[in-house]
C-alpha cells in the first residue's frame, strides 16, 4: 500500500499468515508482517459473535491471558473458550489493528459459535483442537527434519531465530508450503468439521474482498492456510454450510490462566510451557540470562542458597549444552538441565517447583468492568472487592476466624458458592485448632468457574438469592433423607435463613416417612453438626433441634431390631459405622434423657447374641469409653465373645469392633489383652486363615508405638493374675477426683474469653 517495493505490492491475493496458536515466534512474525504489509483489514480465526467485544481488547483493564467465552443462552453449560495470551499471534494482530493511527478493521471469521454449540453438546476449550484426531503437524515436520521433539524443533526454527528483517513474510510462505504438503498427504486429518469451518472462512474472505479488495490479512492456524488458498466456488462452500443447526449464544471475555493454556491441563491446542513462552515473548534480549535470574529469585524465596555465581555458571552450562547439541541458542531443555545441575544440586524436587511456577505458571488475566456479564457475576465481583477476596490462579490457603465480621462474611460467600456448584474454595482441616469458630479454605480460581457462574445465574441475580433458590429446589427434588440433612447443614453454613424453613419442612416430611434405620442413622450426624455450626454463627436452629431430637428417638427404637435381622458382614460393617456416627451426634445434642436412652440401646446391643460380633464389640467399647460399662463387665462380655463356643469369624468381628481405631486400652489393661491373646492362640488353623485379614486390618491400623508396646507385652506374656489392689499411678479403674480437679483452673483459664 505504501509503494511498489513493499511485500504487499508484490504478492497476489490477501496476506495469509499461518501461525501456531500461542507461539511467541509466530506472534513476533505476525507483527513484523503486518508492519510491512500494512493491510486495510485484519481477519482472525475466531467466532464472529466476538466482533462486538473486540473494542474491549484496547481497554486498559484488559490484561491477557483472557478467553472469549461463548455459551448457549438457554444452557450456559454448553460453552466453548477461545483463549488468548499476550504472546498469541491472534492477540498481537488484534492489538496491532487497534494501535494504528487510523484503527484498522479487525473481525473474526471462523464458524459461528451458534453453529458449533448446536452441533456439539460438550465442546471443550478451543474448537480448533477439541477431540481432534488429525496428525500433529509440528510432530510430522519435526520428524522430517530429524528431530525427535516437536517443541525443540519449533524453538530452533522459529522461536530462537526471530523474524527475518529482509523479508518478514518468508516464514509464512515456507510454513504455508509445508502445511500444503501435509494436507495433500493427510487431507482433513479425519477432522471433517474443518471442512465446514474453512468453507465459512472463505465466505468471510469473499465478503472482505468485496470491501477491501485484496488488501487484507488473515491470521489463522497454519493447518488452514492451504484450504483458504484453494480455488473453490461460493456455491460449493454455501452447500457445505446449508442446514447447519443453530442456537442462540451469548459471548463475553473471561480471565484465563497460563496453566489452562498448557497441554497437560487438557487443552488440545495447548503448549507445554506457557510461562517459558511468555518470557521469550517479553524478553527482547538475553532471554536465557533473564530466565535464570527469575529461577534464582524463585529458589531464594524458597530458602535455597542460590547466589549470582550460580546464575553465571548456569548460563555458561546452558550455552555449552546448546553448542554441543548444535542448537542456535539454549532452549528450555538446556536451561532446565543447567538449573538442576547448578542450582538444585541434581535434585528433581526443587526443579519441579521451577517447572510448576515458571515453566507453566499461574498468571491469571483480567477483564475490564465493561465486559458483559450475568448479574450474578456482577454481584460476585462486588463482594470479592468488598471483602478483599481476590481471585487468583495459584492455590492458597485462607484462615478464617468466624468471630470476626469480615471473616464470617467471607465464609458465607464461599459456602454459598459451593452450594451453587462454583468450587472456588474447598474446605480444609484447620491448623492448630479444632474449634468451630475456625475455618480453613483452599482457594483457586479456574477459568471454567466463569461458566459455572453463568449456569448459576438462572437461580437469581445475587449470590445469596441464587443459593437460596437452588437450596429450596434441591430440597424439593432430594431422593434420600441424607441429601436433605446435608443440605440443611450447608444452608446453616451459608447463612441462608430464607431457604432454611423450606429445607426443614422437606427434612421433617422425609424423616417421618423414612423407615430405613441406616438412612436415619446416616442423617443424624449432619443435623448435629448443623446445630453446632448454627450456634457458632448465631443462627436460629430451634426447628432443626426438634427434628434432630425426633430422629434420634426413632433411631433408639429401630436400631436393636435392625442389628439382629441376620446382617451379612458388609452390612454389619456399614451399620457399625452408623453406630459410631450416631454416638458422636447424640453427644452433641442437648435433649433431656437422650444420652441415657442411647446408653440403654448400646447395652442391649452389647449383650444380645443375635447381634453381629462387630456391632456388639463396638457397643461395648463405646460404653466403656463413656464410663458406663465397668471393667469387670467388659471383661465378662469379652470372655463370652471369645469363648470356644463362639464362631471364630464372629469373635474376630467382636475384636475388630472393640479394639478397632486404637489399641491404647489394650496396652493399659493386660487382662483384656490376655483374653484376646488366649483366644487367638486357641483358634484352629483353618479358622485362623479365615479371620487373619480382619485381624490384620484391626491391629495394622494402630500407631507404631502402640504396636511396639503390645508386642512387648505379648512377648513376655500378659499377667493372668487379678489386677493388684493398687494400680499404677494414672491407671486406676475409677476416676480420682483430687487429680481430676487439679486441672480445672487451667481449663478455666484456657476456655474463658479474653
Amino acid at each position: 500500500m505504501n509503494g511498489t517495493s513493499s511485500p504487499a505490492a508484490e504478492r497476489r491475493g490477501p496476506l495469509l499468515l499461518g501461525v501456531r496458536h500461542h507461539g511467541p515466534g509466530s506472534a513476533r512474525a505476525v507483527r513484523a508482517a503486518l508492519d510491512a504489509a500494512r493491510p486495510a483489514a485484519v481477519l482472525i480465526e475466531g467466532p464472529p459473535e466476538g466482533d462486538a467485544l473486540l473494542p474491549l481488547a484496547a481497554d486498559p483493564g484488559m490484561r491477557p491471558p483472557v478467553a472469549l467465552l461463548a455459551h448457549a443462552a438457554d444452557d450456559p453449560g454448553r460453552a466453548a473458550f477461545w483463549p488468548l495470551a499476550a504472546f498469541s499471534p491472534e492477540w498481537v494482530a488484534i492489538r496491532w489493528a487497534q494501535e494504528q493511527e487510523v484503527p484498522v478493521p479487525v473481525r473474526f471469521i471462523d464458524l459461528p459459535a451458534a453453529h458449533s454449540l448446536a452441533a456439539e453438546t460438550d465442546t471443550e476449550a478451543d474448537p480448533d483442537a477439541a477431540g481432534s484426531v488429525r496428525p500433529d503437524p509440528l510432530a510430522v515436520l519435526a520428524e522430517t527434519a530429524g528431530y525427535d521433539d516437536p517443541e525443540r524443533w519449533w524453538e530452533d526454527v522459529v522461536e530462537h531465530r526471530g523474524a527475518v528483517r529482509e523479508d518478514p513474510l518468508a516464514v509464512f510462505e515456507v510454513l504455508g508450503e509445508a502445511m500444503g504438503a501435509l494436507r495433500q498427504a493427510y487431507g482433513d486429518g479425519d477432522h471433517a468439521r474443518d471442512l465446514v469451518r474453512e468453507a465459512y472462512m472463505r465466505q468471510r474472505m469473499r465478503a472482505a474482498r468485496r470491501e477491501f479488495g485484496d488488501a487484507y490479512a488473515v491470521v489463522c492456524g497454519a493447518w488452514h492456510v492451504p484450504a483458504l488458498r484453494a480455488k473453490t466456488t461460493a456455491a460449493a462452500d454455501k452447500a457445505l454450510l446449508t442446514g447447519l443447526p443453530k442456537v442462540k449464544v451469548e459471548t463475553t471475555w473471561v480471565p484465563w490462566t497460563h496453566r489452562r493454556l498448557a497441554r497437560a491441563g487438557g487443552y488440545g491446542a495447548g503448549i507445554t510451557s506457557p510461562g517459558w513462552y511468555a518470557h521469550l515473548f517479553a524478553a527482547r534480549d538475553r532471554p536465557v540470562e533473564r530466565w535464570l535470574t527469575k529461577v534464582a529469585g524463585l529458589l531464594r524465596e524458597e530458602d535455597r542458597q542460590v547466589s549470582p555465581a550460580h546464575v553465571i555458571e548456569a548460563v555458561r552450562l546452558a550455552g555449552t549444552l546448546a553448542a554441543v547439541r548444535g542448537r542456535p541458542v539454549a532452549g528450555l531443555t538446556e536451561t532446565l538441565e543447567a538449573v538442576r545441575a547448578v542450582m538444585c544440586d541434581g535434585s528433581d524436587i526443587p526443579l519441579a517447583l521451577v517447572e510448576d511456577r515458571l515453566v507453566v505458571g499461574d498468571v491469571l488475566g483480567e477483564v475490564p468492568d465493561g465486559a458483559p456479564v450475568v448479574p450474578l457475576q456482577r454481584d460476585l465481583t462486588r463482594q470479592q472487592r468488598a471483602l478483599r477476596l481476590k481471585a487468583e490462579a495459584q492455590e492458597r490457603e485462607l484462615e478464617l476466624d468466624l468471630r470476626k465480621d469480615t471473616d464470617a462474611a467471607k465464609s458465607l460467600l464461599l459456602h454459598r458458592l459451593r452450594l451453587l456448584g462454583i468450587g472456588w474454595g474447598t474446605p480444609a482441616a484447620s491448623r492448630g485448632s479444632t474449634g468451630t469458630f475456625r475455618e480453613t479454605w483452599r482457594l483457586r480460581w479456574e477459568p471454567e468457574l466463569s461458566v459455572r457462574v453463568a449456569e448459576a445465574g438462572i437461580w437469581g441475580t445475587t449470590v445469596e438469592a441464587a443459593a437460596s433458590a437452588k437450596a429450596e429446589a434441591d430440597a424439593a427434588g432430594a431422593a434420600e433423607l441424607g441429601e436433605v440433612t446435608a443440605l440443611a447443614e450447608r444452608c446453616l453454613l451459608a447463612g441462608l435463613s430464607e431457604a432454611l424453613p423450606a429445607v426443614l419442612r422437606a427434612l421433617a416430611d422425609r424423616a417421618a416417612l423414612d423407615t430405613d434405620v441406616a438412612g436415619l442413622a446416616k442423617a443424624l450426624p449432619a443435623l448435629a453438626r448443623s446445630l453446632r455450626y448454627g450456634d457458632v454463627r448465631g443462627t436460629d436452629a430451634s426447628a432443626l433441634r426438634t427434628v434432630a431430637g425426633g430422629l434420634a428417638e426413632r433411631i433408639c427404637v429401630a436400631l436393636p431390631p435392625a442389628c439382629a435381622a441376620g446382617l451379612d458382614a458388609d452390612a454389619a460393617a456399614e451399620l457399625r459405622g452408623h453406630v459410631d456416627g450416631v454416638h458422636g451426634a447424640i453427644g452433641l445434642l442437648e435433649a433431656d434423657g437422650l444420652r441415657e436412652r442411647w446408653s440403654a440401646v448400646l447395652r442391649a446391643l452389647a449383650g444380645r447374641d443375635t447381634v453381629p460380633g462387630v456391632i456388639r464389640g463396638r457397643a461395648a467399647r463405646l460404653l466403656l469409653d463413656d464410663g458406663r460399662l465397668p471393667a469387670q463387665e467388659t471383661a465378662r462380655l469379652m470372655g463370652l465373645a471369645l469363648s470356644p463356643a463362639a464362631a471364630p469369624a464372629d469373635a474376630a468381628g467382636w475384636i475388630d469392633g472393640f479394639a478397632g481405631g486404637g489399641g491404647t486400652l489394650l496396652v493399659h489393661d493386660e487382662r483384656l489383652l490376655g483374653l484376646i491373646d488366649a483366644w487367638l492362640t486357641g483358634v484352629p488353623e483353618q479358622a485362623f486363615t479365615d479371620v487373619l485379614p480382619l485381624l490384620r486390618r484391626t491391629f495394622g491400623a494402630y500407631e507404631a508405638g502402640v504396636k511396639r508396646s503390645l508386642g512387648e507385652l505379648v512377648r513376655r506374656g500378659p499377667s493372668a493374675k487379678p489386677a493388684p489392689s493398687r494400680a499404677p499411678e494414672g491407671f486406676a479403674p475409677t476416676l480420682d477426683p483430687t487429680r481430676a480437679n487439679a486441672v480445672l483452673p487451667v481449663l478455666r483459664l484456657l476456655l474463658t474469653p479474653a
